[in-house]
């Protein structure tokens, strides 16, 4: 009933206006009759509707107001609700319609490389009060937008192969294809050359194919030489197409006339790595076979950036390391080329100047690429990220070992060059405690309701990954149990970090169990060790007993 409120109150308000407004000699006209005895001045009624009409209007619209507020409230609640809580930190994701970034409304400003043993204090300043300098330094940076013309992006023609009316390439750093005989515009791909830290046109920034722009994104491919593809972006997210596969899942495919032929193919747990053999049909030219990797960054979340830069860091490494010395331009794509695959070049590039320099230029170097093409890096979410992986890497440096280098980094780390030296091993260990715990992260589990549940309070589960556990009706905070989502080697979300159960939480631990199917438990104390309580018993001596749930 509640859309048709407004109405009625419509009804009513005309018919008493209509009602006061009749003049006296014509009573039976009048529906309404009068419940006073007092004689009215001539005219009392028509002043009497003009100053009751703006009353009731109000009366009116009131209602019409609420019920629409109460609508997209009530509708914002549900969507807001019903996301499931995203491995990374939050932030608007590209629609249809990428939104283009606004210029500061103080003007330009000039930002100064930073010092790499600097680079902790100076992040730390940064974000202070919610990342308010980290926000004024990015809408400070140019949009890239005046530098340059798109005539031909937005030709007729070419106007379909775009997968966003707004994210074009420059005309001037497009990537021009070779002209296909007799089709107008085969030379447009919405692709541009990007400068690495001091290496012209180290990568092609592309969008994501679409379903008819596949066969021009393999002719790229094969035309410019490339070896590398970056892929960092799922093919859906949120119900939405962000990139169509262009490649085979097995065998062999022709794209226009390159045929591609899956060699290998390996999951891990933040990316995958697929190998082709690529090789033209054409008859003229070269049609020697050419080995070429895809590189898939699978953790990034559907809207935010990483929760940690740990993944990204171990992919561009694997990147560099695949990627051969002499090959063309490393192509990397997200699905409108910019927000993420602008994120992943500033990363790159910045670790080369944090070697060769001893420091990082972030807001050069964003303003320089976007010169080249517009947009990149999105939001200063992903900006912020950037900033956050180079101090990563300038504290813990790179610490993945190959199996044949183990035995000689650990007699290294065993060994003391002087009597007062700390052991290489402790020092490396005295890098973890410094990590910083983020409790703003923490918010479900330092609740007082959830407090009580921990067998030790500074040990609470991050929100991002906590394990959440089916709600009871009527009961707030039953979905709530200290324990952790552990992702392994190949798998996300591998194990279960738990505390040892206590007597009052042996309910939740084994629906957990249940509600997870979980069909291993590892566990690794005593329930008593140094007459303490480590973990209550929390199965049956014998026989069986039956949780209340």
């Amino acid at each position: 009933m509640e859309p048709f409120c407004p109405l009625l109150l419509a009804g009513f308000s005309l018919r008493l206006a209509k009602a006061l407004t009749v003049n006296d000699s014509t009573p039976a006209d009048s529906n309404w009759t009068s419940t006073t005895s007092e004689p009215q001045a001539p005219g009392a009624r028509p002043l009497l509707a003009w100053l009751l009409l703006p009353l009731l209007l109000l009366l009116l619209l009131l209602p019409a107001v609420y019920f629409l507020r109460f609508r997209k409230h009530r509708k914002a609640s549900v969507s807001a609700g019903d996301r499931k809580m995203p491995n990374g930190i939050l932030e608007e994701q590209e629609q249809q319609r990428v939104m283009l970034l606004s210029r500061s409304p103080s003007g330009p400003k000039k930002y100064f490389p930073i010092p790499v043993g600097r680079l902790e204090e100076e992040i730390r300043a940064r974000s202070a009060d919610d990342g308010k300098m980290f926000r004024e330094e990015f809408h400070s940076l140019p949009s890239g937008h005046t530098q340059g013309t798109f005539e031909q992006a937005n030709k007729e023609e070419n106007r379909d192969k775009n997968r966003y009316p707004n994210i074009l390439p420059n005309d001037h750093s497009r990537v021009i294809l070779s002209q296909v005989d007799g089709t107008p515009c085969s030379d447009y791909i919405n692709a541009s050359y990007i400068d690495g830290y001091k290496e012209k046109n180290k990568f092609i920034a592309a969008q994501g194919p679409k379903q008819e722009t596949v066969n021009d994104f393999w002719r790229m491919i094969w035309e410019q030489k490339s070896a590398t593809i970056v892929m960092l972006t799922n093919l859906k997210e949120r119900k939405e197409e962000k990139c169509f596969q262009y490649w085979p899942d097995q065998g062999c495919w022709t794209y226009g006339h390159i045929r591609v032929c899956v060699e290998d193919c390996v999951v891990l747990v933040d990316y995958t790595v697929r190998k082709f053999c690529i090789q033209s049909q054409l008859p003229d030219g070269c049609r020697a076979p050419r080995l070429l990797c895809q590189l898939h960054f699978t953790s990034w979340p559907d809207f935010g950036v990483p929760f940690t830069p740990i993944g990204m860091l171990k992919f561009l490494k694997k990147v560099k390391t695949l990627n051969p010395a002499h090959a063309g331009p490393i192509v990397v794509h997200c699905s409108a080329g910019v927000g993420r695959t602008g994120t992943f070049i500033v990363i790159d590039a910045m670790m080369d100047m944090m070697y060769a320099e001893q420091k990082v230029d972030v807001f050069e170097f964003v303003a320089r690429i976007r010169n080249q093409r517009p947009q990149m890096v999105q939001t200063d979410v992903q900006y912020t990220f950037i900033y956050q992986a180079l101090l990563e890497y300038y504290l813990y440096g790179d610490t993945e070992l190959d199996v044949a280098s183990l035995e000689k980094h650990l007699q290294t780390l065993q060994g003391t060059a002087t009597h007062f030296d700390k052991i290489g091993l402790e020092e490396e260990f005295r890098k973890l405690t410094n990590v910083r715990i983020m409790k703003e992260n923490m918010r479900t589990g330092n609740l007082p309701a959830n407090m009580k549940k921990a067998r030790v309070i500074q040990i609470i589960p991050y929100d991002f990954n906590r394990v959440i556990l089916s709600m009871k009706r009527g009961q707030e905070h039953t979905d709530y149990i200290n324990a952790s989502f552990i992702d392994g080697y190949r798998q996300k979300d591998y194990f279960i970090a738990t505390q040892g159960p206590l007597a009052h939480t042996v309910e939740d631990f084994w629906r957990m169990v249940w509600e997870w199917r979980c069909h291993t438990i590892v566990m690794l104390t005593e329930v008593q060790e140094r007459e303490q309580d480590k973990c209550y018993q929390y199965w049956p001596a014998e026989g069986s007993v039956t949780t209340v749930t």
